[in-house]
Order: structure tokens, then sequence, then C-alpha cells
């Protein structure tokens, strides 16, 4: 959906930039947030948001489904991802004239970074992800590990 892995490197199509862009974004519109390493991958996008401040995080693994949530708190990664997902969806769907259609799944998976082994395990993971595409578990063309 945002490009393909060739030679262990993404290519971004043009949904891809768009999710880039957006990425991008956010330190601008979120200033209680910033980037750290990330990537965007074929049908899915790895990233290390940090909340500076007293932002709340809340984070316990996966996020609340739509319906079990009816509050987000601002400033949250809950609402950043709402706001992203939802951007992002409304810029790829006016590009292909595709109106309402989904464009991620309905939730996210998060963890929060406790420590500096945790966060230098997690940024490699994100850095050599697209290196390891042919085994990774999101690729619908995996290839088999032998």
């Amino acid at each position: 959906m945002f490009g393909e892995v060739a030679n262990g490197e993404m290519a971004l199509n043009p949904a891809g930039e768009i999710v880039k862009q957006e990425l991008l974004r956010t330190p601008e519109i979120r200033r209680e947030m910033s980037l750290d390493t990330w990537v965007i991958m074929p049908n899915h996008v790895h990233a290390i948001v940090v909340i500076n401040g007293s932002g709340y995080v809340g984070a316990h693994g996966r996020a609340p489904l739509r319906d079990q949530c009816l509050y987000r708190k601002p400033k949250s990664l809950s609402s950043f991802m709402a706001g992203f997902k939802s951007s992002v969806t409304k810029r790829i769907n006016e590009m292909c004239n595709t109106p309402g259609k989904p464009v991620w799944q309905r939730n996210y998976w998060e963890h929060v970074i406790r420590n500096g082994n945790s966060y230098e395990t997690i940024r490699r993971y994100i850095m050599e992800n697209p290196l390891h595409w042919a085994q990774d578990g999101e690729n619908p063309e995996r290839k088999s590990i032998k």
C-alpha cells in the first residue's frame, strides 16, 4: 500500500509519501511530541514517538478500541494516532478517489520504552526492519525461514 522494499530499503509510492509527510508534520502540529526513529513499511509504520513534558501516554500494549474509548485525552498517544491516521486516510482517499475506504487497521500497538537498553533494541529493530521484510510476519508474500 505504501511502497515496496527493494535491496533492503523502502521505496515509497505516492501513498507512502503522504504517510511520510503527515508523520513529519507531527512536531509542527503537536508541539508536545517529537519523532525519534521511524520507518514506513509497505503496509505499516514503526515509530518512536516522544511525548515531551507532561503528556499523557497511558500505554498498556495495545490501544483501546474506538467504542471502548469515549474520550481521548488531548496530547496523548491515542489522540496523535487518531489524528495521524485520519489525515493520512483522507489524503490517500482524495488522491485515489476512494472516499471512505479504510487505510489502516482499527488499532495500533504501543510500547513504553523504559530504559536505554530497550530504546536501543527498539531503535535498531525499526532501522533494520526493511532488511528483514522477506521474513516479516506483516509481509503477505513472506518467504519461509529455512
